[in-house]
């Protein structure tokens, strides 16, 4: 995608939303040329914020990516708010339409209300994700697996605006649980390990039982995915690599296998997705065959494979409305527990954000999952 298209792409939308809401303001000339000048500024800072790595200056780009990203946070809200007050007033106008003083009144309604889920989702989006406690059932789960835990973080996005205080306090929050194990499920970071190594550190603190888990999402292959499997193994995380490790836990066994991200072929042949290989020469009485895969439509392949369970990420739940609904055009699962057959999987609505610092109906999470006799 060009610099030329961003900017333009940018400034049509944003022209939209001044010619919809601009002459419509009661506020008299002075407001609609605040609006405008808002509106502007956003159009130039939106396409900045998206190409702020690439300045050399860290601290000026930091700056430039928190400025655009937080308005492109609220250009989305208020576009979508403008495109629903469109499309009322269109019903309404074979009517008479509903009169300038409601058209008046309803922009005035849609810069306040989306300002106000602006503040509240970027409120959502820099705490730190609360705790999801999930039971999954398993049949014929032996004794001394019952009670097994797993905590899952997956699509923290280290980047311009998540650096490494954000992430101690993300560890801070998994080592309270003290898990039996931890698993991350990808999209740890975007950007290089020159720029990010020293955010992605805190990580090496995580502590379980029987160690953390890693595997590759799509954001690893476009931030150099090699490099940053050998910066992880380097802080001694285990990243797994359509491969599996057996993990014996009393008189248990629990097979804990990873895959490369679903897209990752197109990046490395040599990486692709095989949830059955990565499963090969397992011990077949396992107590437990537990799959960790960034997208949820590794689903299919697990099932035929006879993972019981799959952990994901991914979708973020949506983040924040109206993305939400389009999830499920490229995913089986956008949030939560679901079966597949025999087999159970978890879609982790996320632990960071990407893109705008701003989270809306769709809360981060660190998930504590427990298994379970069924």
């Amino acid at each position: 995608m060009t610099r030329l298209f961003l900017f333009g792409l940018s400034a049509f939308l944003h022209l939209y939303l001044g010619l919809r809401l601009v002459p419509d303001l009661p506020a008299g000339v002075a407001g609609q040329a605040a609006l405008g000048l808002l509106l502007a500024c956003s159009a130039a800072l939106m396409p900045l914020g998206l190409m702020a790595p690439r300045l050399r200056s860290r601290r000026h780009a930091d700056a430039l990516a928190w400025v655009g990203l937080g308005l492109m946070g609220l250009f989305s809200s208020l576009f979508v708010l403008t495109v629903l007050r469109d499309v009322v007033l269109l019903v309404a106008w074979p009517l008479g339409g509903l009169g300038a003083a409601v058209e008046a009144h309803s922009a005035v309604a849609v810069l306040v209300l989306g300002a106000l889920v602006t503040l509240a989702g970027f409120l959502n989006a820099r705490r730190t994700a609360s705790v999801v406690r999930v039971d999954v059932p398993i049949r014929g789960l032996p004794e001394d697996l019952h009670g097994f835990t797993i905590a899952q973080i997956t699509d923290i996005h280290v980047g311009p605006t998540i650096k490494a205080r954000y992430v101690q306090a993300i560890v801070d929050r998994v080592n309270g649980l003290r898990p039996d194990m931890v698993a991350v499920t990808g999209d740890l970071v975007d950007g290089s390990v020159s720029e990010l190594a020293a955010h992605v550190a805190p990580l090496a603190g995580l502590a379980s039982r029987h160690g953390t888990y890693v595997v590759t999402g799509n954001h690893e292959y476009y931030a150099g995915a090699h490099a940053w499997i050998d910066e992880l193994r380097r802080l001694e995380l285990t990243v797994l690599m359509n491969e599996h490790v057996v993990l014996r836990h009393g008189a248990g066994q629990v097979v804990v296998a990873g895959v490369a991200d679903w897209s990752a072929h197109h990046f490395d042949p040599s990486h692709r997705s095989d949830p059955l290989g990565a499963v090969a020469g397992a011990p077949a009485d396992a107590g437990a065959r537990l799959l960790l895969a960034h997208q949820p439509r590794t689903a299919a392949l697990a099932a035929e494979a006879g993972y019981h369970l799959q952990l994901s990420g991914h979708t973020h739940g949506g983040q924040f409305f109206p993305w939400n609904l389009f999830v499920p055009l490229q995913q089986p699962y956008t949030a939560g527990l679901h079966r597949l057959r025999d087999l159970w999987v978890y879609t982790s609505r996320g632990t960071g954000y990407w893109g705008p610092p701003k989270r809306f109906g769709a809360p981060s999470e660190i998930t504590c999952l427990r298994l379970v006799a069924a």
